[in-house]
């Protein structure tokens, strides 16, 4: 049977745009490939589940991954309107004026909500005030087809508002509206054209952008490798360094005590000969002899003492501690280099953060370049916004992002509490909330003056040797990572790694409470190599 939809009608032919080339019949639930091409939904799953690739049936363009299919509403809303312009033939619509044996309406007028056979259509074709009346094929559905506010036939679409239109609205609701002829469909088939040809304009982009930054990450890992290479042989080296030094120190302790154990039992061997001379001598009336061989014994050099070797192991010691002492130090400026040389390559994705006002709790002020943001200690009257923090003193930046990488700054000086990260669109913030990935937050914080933690859920304490007066948060995306940094100190703070996005991700910031003037300096968002 002849899809009524692909032959002509009233509003003049309609072209294969609204046809799936797998049925041939038209679009039910139409989806669009990532290519651009459109199919009807279960038509598209069929043929993929059928077959050992994902490609397009229309162009054959292979799919790596099966594409995530999504209902393209305003096509369905185009098949849609078609359908209403075009009743299927089975639907016979019967004359309204016949009285016995009601014939086979011809058309159907908008304007009398009446449908006519050839023979009572007569007068709206003859007379001159009928002739003016809207005509369209025989519908059973008139009223879908008439204004309800003005009962007036629905001849204009408006782009604006996306929904049909009379004349009447043109001069109320809708005045200065883009509106177009019901009559003219080519416009709409233009617009899903265009959306088609953005999207795969869209497609392209994300492609190249992922070989750039595929080339780009290959070269930073090469860069990374070389860095960590040099490290490692740096350490090997100064670890067979230290290790050498330790076995010629222990070697040379180890032949004094040797030495020394050999003087030892000569000179004991020898005190015993004498020990036996003067005993013997004890017996005798020989006093003169006795006093000679006991001063000759009193006289005797001694033998090295064992503090002097045992000072000198301590000072071989305390040698090997200075060694590792200097190596500790080398890999930590080593390492500081590694930090400094990742915030430097984070600049390249530095943003333009700007605080979103609609989303900030009530009792904090804002600075009139967005920039700036602490607490006021009472809550102010504000509109209300669905978007608005009303529990803690949060608030978030004005641009989210879903792709890509973003890397921002935060003057924290002079607080001794703050709290700083990123948070997804659909968070909670009505009452109270929980920070962790697990609630849609990747941060970390400041409490008390000097207890640094990320919350991870539970909350990580981090080792901060030197309090930040400037935090760098890096995000990407892709891989699912958000990173902190002392920007001033060139430390790295914590990392949430192996993380997965799915949604638009916000700057997050809270100056916290006020605490009667002990925290009332405010969270700086500033630019990036500011002061470095």
């Amino acid at each position: 049977m002849d899809n009524p939809l692909l032959m002509s009608s009233s509003s003049g032919p309609l072209t294969e745009e609204l046809q799936c080339s797998i049925c041939l019949d038209v679009f039910t639930d139409p989806v669009s490939t990532p290519c651009g091409h459109n199919f009807c939904k279960t038509c598209l799953n069929k043929c993929w589940d059928n077959s050992q690739t994902c490609n397009c049936p229309y162009c054959k363009e292979t799919f790596k991954q099966r594409p995530d299919l999504k209902i393209n509403t305003t096509l369905r809303e185009l098949v849609d309107h078609c359908k209403r312009k075009s009743p299927e033939k089975t639907t016979e619509v019967l004359c309204d004026i016949c009285e016995e044996r009601k014939q086979k309406a011809l058309k159907s007028c908008l304007v009398c909500q009446s449908s006519y056979c050839e023979t009572h259509l007569e007068r709206h074709l003859r007379v001159a005030g009928l002739k003016k009346h809207k005509l369209i094929n025989p519908v059973s559905n008139l009223e879908d087809y008439i204004c309800q506010k003005h009962e007036r036939p629905l001849e204009l679409f408006c782009r604006d508002d996306q929904t049909t239109v009379c004349l009447f609205c043109t001069e109320g609701d809708h005045k200065n509206h883009n509106t177009v002829s019901l009559e003219d469909t080519q416009w709409m088939i233009q617009d899903v054209q265009l959306m088609i040809q953005d999207r795969v304009k869209k497609i392209q982009d994300i492609k190249h952008s992922a070989e750039v930054r595929k080339r780009n990450t290959e070269k930073e890992k090469a860069a990374h490798v070389e860095l960590f290479t040099d490290l490692i042989r740096s350490i090997e080296r100064g670890q067979t360094e230290l290790l050498e030094m330790m076995d010629g120190q222990q070697k040379a302790a180890e032949k004094q005590e040797e030495e020394l154990i050999e003087e030892l039992e000569q000179e004991i061997t020898e005190l015993k000969m004498r020990n036996t001379e003067l005993e013997q001598l004890s017996h005798t009336e020989d006093h003169l002899h006795l006093l000679q061989i006991y001063s000759s014994l009193s006289s005797s050099k001694n033998t090295r003492d064992w503090p002097e070797i045992s000072m000198k192991t301590d000072k071989s010691l305390e040698t090997l501690r200075r060694a590792l002492t200097e190596l500790q130090y080398t890999l930590q400026e080593k390492l500081k280099q590694t930090v400094s040389t990742e915030l430097k390559r984070m600049e390249q994705y530095a943003v333009d953060v700007t605080l979103d006002p609609d989303t900030a709790h009530p009792s904090l002020i804002l600075s009139g370049d967005g920039k700036q943001v602490r607490d006021g200690d009472i809550n102010h009257k504000v509109p209300y916004s669905p978007k608005r923090f009303t529990y803690c003193p949060n608030i978030l930046g004005k641009e989210g992002f879903s792709s890509g990488r973003i890397y921002f700054e935060v003057q924290v000086k002079k607080k001794t509490e703050w709290e700083l990260g990123v948070a997804r669109e659909s968070i909670k913030r009505k009452g109270q909330i929980t920070l962790s990935p697990e609630d849609g937050y990747w941060t970390v914080w400041l409490r008390n003056g000097n207890q640094y933690s990320a919350c991870a859920g539970p909350s990580v304490p981090l080792c901060v040797t030197v309090k930040p007066r400037r935090v760098g948060v890096f995000v990407d995306y892709e891989e699912g990572l958000v990173s902190f940094y002392d920007v001033e100190s060139s430390s790295h703070l914590y990392s949430y790694t192996g993380q997965s996005f799915t949604e638009k991700l916000y700057p997050y910031f809270s100056p916290s409470i006020n605490f009667n003037g002990r925290n009332s300096a405010p969270l700086i968002i500033t630019p990036v190599n500011y002061n470095k």
